[in-house]
């Protein structure tokens, strides 16, 4: 029977260099985005880098769950630091060059990304390996704080940054550490799994086992509803995060209060984040943390889309963000107690597939609408009817989307909340029990290697 050789010491290293190069990347962003905005004044350009960013992960999402299955992940996370870390430079060549495109800008995202998308799953079966169970919620609760960590650190200094040293001096940063991750990542050792009867079922080649993550989640009906929920859920989140800049500062006028507000935001991902590691180990069925918290955050996205100063702005983004890092980490906490760790990183990978799978869509559309139809309605006369919702000054129409968004995320939760399969899932599924290849249970199996995968599953 296969134990993982825990290491929280490795854990805390990793999520440490995760912030550190978070920093980075959300400083150098933070920078291009108000140089494209204020060059533009259109949200399209930041919604299609948004697209070319997330388009990797509904392609190439399956083949990155394999690589983390089969090698050393610490090999797979640095070698998907080190790709990012090439198109950082590329950008940074094309500023300095002082002939930067924006077509520049989305082939850049776009490479960051293909390397990007092998992180996720590396890293989230890493876990699996290095905390125990018990644990498990209050780690990943720790991992969601790295990026709302980031988000506060990085609006606070990008503005001094980017009037010290310009858009490639933050560009710079994000270089270094990008380089410093590498390092890192490359000097920890992460247990590889042992092989079990259910990853030995979805064993075959590169295609075989990437398809091997779908065949798992379809074999378990409730957690795929859960999937194709938290997938329209992205796509309508995902279509307000992509205007939150352009919004802001329409709102305020002010690069200063845009860079406050975000940092608020991102204070209310760590408050949620702080919270679920009060109440781990408190709250027996995760299912009910996870669709309430999706409720509320559909309820306050409606109150950010009606709000029209900098203070309702700031606090609706606070409460926006609070259940996310309750929401995000009490489902990976879910899946690492359920999946088999030999094939967590081809699971993962297929989850996160499937959760990006309509953003792309997202993000072609909602720049678009912004500034072609919901904005310029603002001035015409049927407006009156809409502006006590939103207002009728200028960010009223990106605030009418966000509170369509919230009312379909809110009506959406409650018909899959009321599906008795997903609501008793974690009862009806049961907690993976290690188990090798060679156990005796395991030995005289018959049927296909599905068949025998759902055996050793629902044992």
């Amino acid at each position: 029977m296969q134990q993982p050789s825990h290491n929280m010491r490795t854990f805390y290293t990793l999520i440490l260099t995760q912030v550190f190069s978070l920093i980075g990347s959300r400083i150098s962003g933070l920078a291009i985005g108000i140089y494209v905005f204020n060059q533009t004044g259109d949200a399209t350009p930041l919604a299609l880098v948004s697209f070319f960013a997330i388009l990797p992960q509904v392609i190439a999402s399956g083949v990155s769950g394999v690589l983390a299955d089969r090698y050393d992940r610490r090999y797979v996370m640095a070698l998907s630091d080190a790709g990012q870390a090439v198109g950082t430079v590329l950008l940074l060549f094309s500023f300095l060059s002082g002939n930067f495109q924006l077509w520049h800008l989305y082939g850049v995202a776009f490479i960051q990304a293909i390397f990007g998308v092998f992180q996720g799953p590396a890293f989230m079966s890493s876990v699996t390996m290095l905390v125990p169970d018990s644990q498990r919620d209050r780690a990943n609760a720790i991992q969601q704080l790295s990026g709302p960590t980031a988000g506060i650190i990085a609006p606070a200094i990008a503005g001094l940054i980017y009037s010290a040293v310009g858009v490639t001096g933050a560009i710079g940063i994000d270089l270094l550490t990008f380089l410093v991750a590498v390092v890192v990542v490359l000097r920890v050792h992460i247990p590889h799994p042992e092989k079990t009867a259910e990853g030995a079922a979805f064993s075959g080649s590169v295609w075989k086992e990437s398809l091997g993550g779908f065949r798992y989640l379809l074999a378990r009906r409730p957690l795929f509803i859960l999937m194709l929920h938290i997938s329209l859920l992205n796509f309508l989140v995902g279509g307000s995060a992509a205007l939150m800049t352009p919004y802001v500062l329409a709102r305020t006028g002010s690069e200063a209060t845009l860079g406050i507000l975000l940092s608020l935001m991102n204070l209310g991902a760590i408050t949620g984040g702080v919270l679920l590691g009060v109440l781990s180990g408190k709250v027996r069925t995760r299912i009910h943390l996870i669709l309430p918290g999706v409720l509320v955050m559909g309820a306050f996205l409606v109150t950010l889309g009606m709000s029209q100063g900098a203070v309702l702005i700031g606090a609706s983004l606070f409460l926006v963000l609070l259940p996310t890092s309750i929401i995000n980490a009490t489902f990976m906490s879910l899946l690492q107690a359920k999946v088999a760790p030999d094939i967590q990183g081809r699971v993962f990978a297929v989850i996160g597939q499937l959760a990006m799978l309509l953003m792309p869509l997202a993000y072609l559309l909602v720049g678009p609408l912004a500034d072609n139809m919901f904005e310029p309605a603002v001035a015409q006369p049927g407006w009156g009817t809409i502006a006590p919702l939103v207002g009728n000054s200028a960010g009223a129409g990106m605030g009418l989307i966000m509170v369509i968004g919230g009312v379909l995320i809110v009506l959406t939760t409650l018909v899959v909340y009321a599906i008795p399969t997903v609501r008793h899932l974690e009862r009806n599924i049961p907690d993976y029990v290690p188990m090798t290849t060679n156990s005796p249970e395991t030995e005289n199996m018959s049927g296909t290697p599905a068949e025998a995968a759902a055996v050793v599953y629902d044992r």
